[in-house]
């Protein structure tokens, strides 16, 4: 018998009708003994979800503002569920501990946590699995930095007493405190991650609602293509870009161990989703895997006379960004001149002492602001081997009366970035499909 850790989302775990499915699944293959799950997600349009709900409720408890009505909410939800699966499991003291965190004064992972949490109690006791917390196993440094190794440790020790387990997503804890830490939203991806590795999981399953990867947005493109196969470099290049299927730091514990992940849908668990692995074969005809895209960004643009010889010029600049904690994208040079790509939102009410300490550290010729600028790529293993694949796109967009305002080729052998105006967004999308997708 395998190993599969199988992750299920927030719509997956919304409701009893979407439980029953995940049982089906999960008894139709037996190999499935490691389960994460999430907080429930929405059950259909204008519901909340339960993290959001308990959020309120935090910040109403911070303003004084009654929040028993909020809670309430969150608990007939969840007794809803276990009435309607008809679960031996007493939830009503895990309320009465929320309640009472609550008043003390909790912090906002902790609350923000008890959606999955519950969750996970509740599905166990559905499926007869062993509960097991992640409080204690994921494990966090003082500044909120996930610890891998002392993290695969924990859970590898802790999970090798129990034959079927499920576990709640998107949270551990500080390891020298014990108090609780949760990722980024989303974070329950990474925790599916880091189980599979800790269990040596010969696959890790992330089930969603959608059947896997697609070469682009639905909501730009039209039924744009599934994915069948994808590299873990390049789920990394689109997630990153903005293909929001699998949270992007979810691809490195399972990379480590080369363990192949497989998104799958819930709802149509009769379709093969797509499988993501260490290397794509070239035996694959496609050039392209995806499209993906983000915008707004600001371009900074630098220029100083004779910069090739200036030593530092560039390290200098990026302390800039460093000083302030402000990340950056991308980084086109020229010889005289450097551009410092920034998504849009890491300058808010930044922008002008990014500029006065740029003009006063590096004493330019000349700064200039590009604002609303989107950025596309496209991603593909076979793309720097392909001939063509640079006049293939600029004929696309010049074709569909769109101007290119960036080109970067070469950090990445494995991708194209180029940057339109934010208007172009969409059009610049649809015109790269039609021509590398529908065009084959």
């Amino acid at each position: 018998m395998g190993i599969k850790t199988a992750k299920f989302g927030g719509s997956s775990v919304a409701d009893g009708i979407q439980l029953m499915k995940i049982k089906k699944i999960i008894e139709d293959d037996p190999d499935r003994r490691y389960i994460v799950v999430s907080a429930p997600g929405k059950r259909f349009d204008g519901d909340n979800k339960i993290t959001d709900l308990l959020m309120m409720c935090k910040a109403q408890a911070d303003h004084n503002i009654p929040y028993d009505q909020l809670l309430q909410v969150v608990t007939d939800r969840y007794q809803s569920i276990r009435l309607g699966l008809d679960v031996d499991v007493d939830l009503t003291p895990h309320f009465e501990d929320i309640r009472q965190a609550l008043s003390k004064g909790c912090t906002k992972d902790y609350i923000a946590s008890r959606g999955e949490y519950l969750s996970a109690i509740l599905i166990a006791a559905f499926l007869g699995y062993d509960f097991v917390d992640t409080q204690e196993l994921i494990l966090f440094d003082k500044r909120g930095r996930l610890l891998p190794e002392e993290t695969n440790e924990a859970l590898s020790k802790e999970l090798s007493k129990h034959e079927r387990a499920v576990l709640p997503g998107f949270y551990g804890g500080y390891q020298d405190s014990g108090e609780i830490c949760t990722f980024s939203r989303g974070g329950s991806d990474v925790t599916g991650s880091l189980v599979a590795r800790a269990t040596g999981a010969d696959i890790y399953e992330n089930w969603t609602d959608v059947s896997g990867f697609l070469m682009a947005d639905p909501r730009i493109v039209d039924h744009p293509r599934p994915i069948e196969y994808i590299s873990y470099m390049e789920l990394r290049e689109l997630s990153y870009m903005g293909a929001g299927v699998l949270h992007e730091d979810a691809v490195f514990p399972v990379r480590m161990a080369n363990i192949p992940i497989n998104i799958r849908n819930t709802n149509r668990p009769q379709d093969p989703g797509t499988i993501i692995t260490t290397e794509r074969t070239y035996d694959n005809p496609k050039t392209l895997s995806g499209i993906a895209g983000k915008t707004p960004f600001t371009v900074i643009n630098i220029y100083k006379s004779m910069l090739n010889n200036e030593i530092g010029f560039v390290r200098r600049a990026l302390g800039v960004l460093e000083d302030l904690r402000i990340p950056f994208d991308h980084l086109p040079t020229g010889i005289d001149s450097f551009s410092i790509v920034i998504e849009t939102k890491e300058l808010e009410h930044h922008l002008e002492d990014v500029l006065q300490e740029l003009d006063q550290r590096l004493h330019p010729d000349d700064i200039t602001v590009t604002e609303d600028i989107a950025l596309i790529a496209i991603v593909g293993m076979g793309l720097y081997r392909t001939v063509g694949v640079i006049s293939q796109l600029t004929t696309a967009l010049s074709d569909a009366g769109i101007n290119i305002r960036m080109l970067n080729q070469g950090a990445s052998d494995i991708n194209v970035i180029v940057g339109v105006a934010a208007p172009d967004f969409e059009p610049a999308i649809r015109a790269i499909y039609r021509a590398f997708v529908e065009g084959e």
